[in-house]
């Protein structure tokens, strides 16, 4: 994949839309040090690019009844691609899963999971694994979240 061609403005844009993308175009515009048009154009042009996927509001999980966080382990039952669609499919089904990466090592597929409590998570559980056979499947529960962050760590230079 190849690296976007990003200037000094464009990644500093970034920086700001990424920690706050409620700021009005003249408040960017000022922070980047450019014009509210130029800027605005900028803006566009980053989300035409899909640099900028889109804009969302960042909801406190614990604050609307999802308080537990489970990192999902999983080992690929085989490695065919009729698996791999299956996998696909049924994730798509749980709105609880939000993350799903494909992994290299020991572990095939880490999910996290949001869920209420732990009643919520075993009822999760036991649908995946009727709706999708695993070699093995490893739950890990968070604690406590030490860092949360939706800003990539952008050069602003």
């Amino acid at each position: 994949m190849s690296k976007p061609d990003l200037d000094r403005i464009d990644r500093k844009i970034l920086h700001e839309l990424m920690r706050d993308a409620t700021l009005p175009v003249a408040q960017l515009a000022e922070r980047v040090g450019l014009s509210q048009t130029p800027c605005w154009k900028r803006v566009q042009k980053l989300e035409a690019a899909g640099i900028i996927q889109r804009r969302v509001a960042i909801v406190d999980p614990d604050k609307i009844g999802l308080g537990l966080a489970v990192f999902v382990e999983i080992e690929a039952l085989d490695h065919t691609p009729d698996w791999r669609a299956a996998f696909r499919d049924a994730i798509t089904t749980f709105p609880c899963i939000v993350e799903v990466h494909r992994m290299a090592g020991d572990v095939d597929y880490l999910i996290k999971v949001r869920v209420p409590d732990m009643a919520a998570f075993d009822e999760f559980y036991l649908q995946l694994t009727r709706a999708l056979p695993c070699r093995n499947v490893t739950s890990k529960f968070s604690m406590e979240v030490i860092l949360r962050t939706t800003a990539w760590p952008i050069s602003t230079d």
